[in-house]
């Protein structure tokens, strides 16, 4: 496995796969790695010859009240996990290889970004829209991994790609979650256990909310109220917020449409505090929501014997 640390280092090792005509999987990370991030690396070994890994902590997408300082980090265990994985290249930049002056340009995607985390963390996704035209210009693959967990990103992401003619395929990843339906997130660390117990309230909510979707007079402003009042039971929860869009414009449905009767996919997405970690989770609500407990078609569950003992995050 080889490891880069500058951008002329990734360049050199990158022209020499090239030359070997090589197509390339792409997984953009924070690092602090776990099962989400394996199951991207593996399904990128399955599609492609070589697999690029990017590790760093991104300070553009950081508010000036947000975790930047105390993200976790652990570079020795990423690497291990990375090379567990077939992973062909990392690259580990600091931010002063990232960014030896502070950018004057920035890539702003808009509408897209307007509510969810783009409203209540502004100037989130003009750091991550930046970053990753960056990363992408660098590496160059042919297909780009990114997590659902983060379903607003991949939108982003995915709008950018188009707009700006990038030559890359965005592939959206399912979800993964422990086996009592808590999304995988690095912050999950963080959470105390009395927090950690209350936080299966997103998943399970969530669940509900599928079924709820399908009830005659469901609309849009009841489910949301619905689902509220259902994170409420969780003593220690502090609503964010509890959106339900259609996907992938993230625009709100007409307000006096029943939701079983649309036929277009919708996303409820939800993001909670318990203490001071902040848990983001959502589910894609088809046209034709099964209700039954099968796992939506966006989610996986992590293997226990797989999750290289952390319940950690997706692409954030």
């Amino acid at each position: 496995m080889i490891i880069c640390r500058t951008k002329a280092e990734l360049k050199l090792a990158l022209s020499n796969l090239r030359e070997q005509n090589k197509s390339i999987g792409f997984v953009p990370t924070m690092g602090f790695l776990h099962e989400g991030h394996a199951s991207l690396l593996r399904q990128a070994k399955e599609e492609n010859d070589a697999i690029v890994l990017s590790i760093f902590v991104n300070p553009l997408q950081f508010g000036p009240n947000e975790d930047l300082d105390r993200y976790p980090r652990d570079e020795q265990r990423d690497l291990a996990l990375a090379e567990e994985n077939g992973t062909t290249l990392v690259f580990l930049p600091s931010v002063q290889e990232m960014y030896p002056h502070k950018p004057l340009t920035t890539v702003i995607v808009n509408q897209v970004t307007d509510r969810l985390c783009g409203a209540t963390r502004p100037g989130h996704f003009d750091g991550v829209g930046t970053v990753v035209s960056k990363l992408f210009h660098l590496v160059n693959p042919d297909r780009a991994y990114f997590g659902m967990k983060d379903a607003q990103q991949v939108a982003v992401i995915e709008q950018m790609v188009s707009d700006l003619n990038f030559d890359v395929q965005v592939v959206a990843c399912p979800i993964v979650r422990e086996p009592d339906g808590l999304a995988l997130s690095s912050r999950n660390v963080y959470l105390t256990p009395e927090q950690r117990e209350q936080a299966v309230v997103l998943s399970r909510t969530l669940q509900l909310a599928a079924e709820w979707k399908e009830e005659r007079g469901m609309t849009a402003m009841r489910l949301e109220a619905k689902v509220k009042e259902a994170l409420n039971a969780a003593g220690e929860a502090v609503i964010d917020y509890v959106e339900l869009l259609r996907y992938p414009s993230l625009q709100p449905p007409e307000a006096a449409a029943e939701l079983h009767t649309l036929a277009e996919p919708l996303i409820l997405a939800l993001a909670v505090k318990f203490g001071a970690t902040r848990l983001i989770d959502n589910r894609i609500l088809q046209a034709t929501e099964v209700h039954s407990n099968v796992q939506n078609d966006d989610e996986i569950q992590a293997s226990p014997g797989n999750r290289n003992g952390s319940e950690l995050e997706l692409c954030r």
